[in-house]
């Protein structure tokens, strides 16, 4: 039986592959790039992920955006050419994603693109032009909103090539999140009580690589009325060292990654989180918690207005978290009764049905599906 190939570099992609990786167990061939080059945090999310039928690990982390794409191209090629595969599968918008959809397009495999449609029409941004590139490249886009596949279809791909599958993200977190004593047991083991702190997780370069912004970003931080809980991600770390900012971290309550379950149990009791990841956006209309975006742009505005607010480096962050702040268990219980825009169900099972069709398949011949 032919295998799938997903291609990923991150622990992001690691989080929101893992459901599909579940469903097509042995068939799955996983190729991590190593893109992330921290090992612990690469070795949380390893520890959760469903064992595929293969796992090809490669350490191409810590080079130039340019010098790294090549690499994890001639890795991904080199994988494809050694064992046979029915499609190539790629999450979202990473160089380790276009990586892997030139190399599936260099073989003449089929490109399935998960998380297709994203737009921030943003071109400063990177990750940008890494998606509009992947969702012209891919025989199968997989949207997760109606508003991703009108992005795509505005941009003349054709509509059979367009699926509204919803995101995996919102069955990656239902596996992955503690149950209520769980997460009680988090807290505690932190000090914390619900709804008396707030999360942070800063880690793009638009914020953490200028000086700058970083530290307007960390004194807004410190000065919110209620203990920060600062995940510190070691780009971040890094840039705080570099920056000689450490002294910023005092009033902050810093903490190293946490595995996704510990993360989860940390973000669902927040009264607020403030951050500047994409995958954050989503999980927070899952769990039914706002979010103060720290970024220019973003990718995914079907949050704002309900639980995300996009601002700034700067007075906006506090304005909008004490927004958040003026009545907590209202803004829960009001929260609580506002569907995600990212699916329910199980986005995974939508994307394998839609890839059997693509790789002309019975259902049932490539995976059980239903």
């Amino acid at each position: 039986m032919d295998t799938v190939t997903l291609v990923c570099g991150t622990r992001p992609e690691l989080i929101k592959l893992a459901p599909l990786v579940r469903l097509l167990g042995s068939r799955a061939v996983v190729v991590y790039t190593g893109q992330h080059y921290d090992r612990t945090m690469y070795e949380l999310i390893r520890r959760d992920l469903a064992e595929p039928g293969r796992f090809h690990e490669f350490a191409l982390g810590g080079a130039r955006r340019g010098a790294q794409l090549g690499r994890a191209v001639k890795a991904v090629d080199d994988v494809l050419a050694a064992h046979r595969t029915a499609a190539v599968v790629v999450q979202g918008d990473t160089t380790s994603a276009l990586a892997g959809a030139l190399a599936a397009n260099a073989n003449d495999v089929p490109l399935v693109h998960v998380e297709a449609g994203l737009r921030s029409f943003d071109r400063a941004m990177p990750e940008e032009h890494n998606r509009v590139a992947i969702d012209h490249l891919a025989d199968l886009c997989c949207a997760p909103t109606p508003l991703n596949r009108a992005n795509l279809l505005a941009e003349n791909i054709p509509a059979d090539r367009v699926r509204v599958t919803g995101n995996t993200v919102v069955e990656a977190l239902a596996a992955a999140r503690p149950g209520p004593e769980a997460e009680a047991a988090v807290l505690a083991a932190h000090g914390l009580r619900r709804d008396h702190y707030a999360v942070a997780t800063i880690h793009r370069p638009e914020n953490v690589d200028d000086p700058v912004n970083l530290e307007t970003v960390l004194r807004e931080l410190a000065a919110l009325p209620l203990t920060v809980v600062l995940p510190l991600h070691p780009r971040t770390a890094k840039r705080v060292h570099d920056f000689g900012l450490g002294a910023l971290l005092g009033d902050l309550h810093v903490v190293e990654p946490r595995a996704y379950p510990e993360f989860l149990a940390l973000a669902a009791g927040a009264a607020v989180v403030v951050s500047d990841s994409g995958g954050i956006q989503e999980e927070a209309s899952v769990l039914k918690r706002p979010v103060v975006v720290v970024r220019r742009s973003t990718e995914r505005p079907e949050i704002e207005g309900t639980f995300g607010t996009l601002v700034p480096p700067g007075p906006r962050i506090g304005a909008e978290v004490g927004r958040w702040l003026d009545d907590v268990a209202g803004h829960r219980a009001r929260l609580a009764t506002v569907p995600s825009p990212y699916g329910t169900g199980s986005p995974a099972l939508r994307i394998a049905t839609a890839l059997e069709e693509l790789v002309d398949q019975r259902p049932g011949a490539l995976l059980p599906v239903g």
